[in-house]
């Protein structure tokens, strides 16, 4: 039924106002809250589940149909990771108790008698899929470096990295955690485990890129991926050198105490 636009005033013949884009007027009742709900949280009619189910199927061809285009039944692949990082991170912490489990096994472990390092290793653990989110601009970099010659801009990496952090988020939530469940009192297995997720990265990384340059062949893909690997080495190794200066530095000004918590404890008898 054609109405006019409440804001406007301008006749509105389809579901939105033709002039200022305000949706059709809707009687709020049971029916449009239900529908908000699904909007805010799920986005469903906008293809969250829609696109879970095609970035576990084929992420590198599902990042390929986005960036060319066809985004209509997609879930933005930004919105999509910061969703799935969520997730994570409450399985992490509510399902697995992540957080209380790292805690007792670094300060179990020898090999952790910094307080420095049991604090890095603590928080690294436990906000991993967090982390990754936050580095998708730094990926996005050592990507387009390495693909340079293939075509597509930074900010295209950008979407390309937030698909294959999406796809690892996945992997973790819906393959690694459920067998972290089982060892959650095995502190050591459940370590090996999670680090499980890691090892899958470069594989991810070359099933992601030959679906989307699915007409290079492999052996360049596996080139180019580990060029991704060594530009990360650089710069992790940056930035390392830059927090041992950082570090150094606040030692001199705040003395004693900061030298205390960066350095390793003395183990007795030793």
């Amino acid at each position: 039924m054609e109405q006019n636009c409440q804001n406007c005033n301008t006749l509105i013949l389809k579901n939105f106002c033709d002039n200022c884009g305000q949706k059709k007027f809707k009687k709020i009742d049971r029916k449009y809250v239900f529908d908000e709900i699904q909007y805010t949280f799920l986005h469903t009619n906008k293809g969250f589940l829609y696109s879970i189910k095609k970035v576990i199927k084929n992420p590198g061809k599902t990042a390929r149909e986005f960036i060319d285009g066809n985004r209509v039944n997609h879930y933005k692949p930004i919105l999509l990771v910061f969703l799935l990082s969520g997730i994570s991170a409450f399985v992490s912490f509510q399902i697995l108790g992540m957080h209380d489990i790292m805690e007792k096994f670094s300060a179990s472990t020898k090999n952790l008698n910094s307080p420095l390092m049991r604090d890095y290793f603590t928080f690294t653990k436990n906000y991993s899929s967090l982390i990754m989110l936050l580095l998708v601009p730094v990926f996005a970099l050592t990507t387009k470096l390495a693909f340079r010659k293939w075509g597509h801009n930074y900010y295209e990496h950008i979407v390309m990295n937030a698909y294959i952090v999406s796809t690892y988020t996945l992997f973790t939530v819906l393959v690694i955690s459920p067998i972290l469940y089982f060892f959650k009192d095995n502190y050591a297995v459940f370590i090996k485990i999670s680090s499980l997720a890691f090892v899958a990265v470069p594989f991810i990384l070359v099933w992601f890129f030959k679906n989307f340059y699915n007409d290079k062949p492999l052996k360049s893909v596996i080139g180019r991926v580990l060029l991704v690997f060594g530009f990360l080495l650089t710069i992790y190794i940056l930035v390392v050198i830059i927090a041992v200066i950082v570090g150094i530095i606040c030692a001199f000004i705040f003395g004693p105490e900061a030298m205390h918590y960066m350095m390793p404890k003395q183990i007795p008898g030793k």
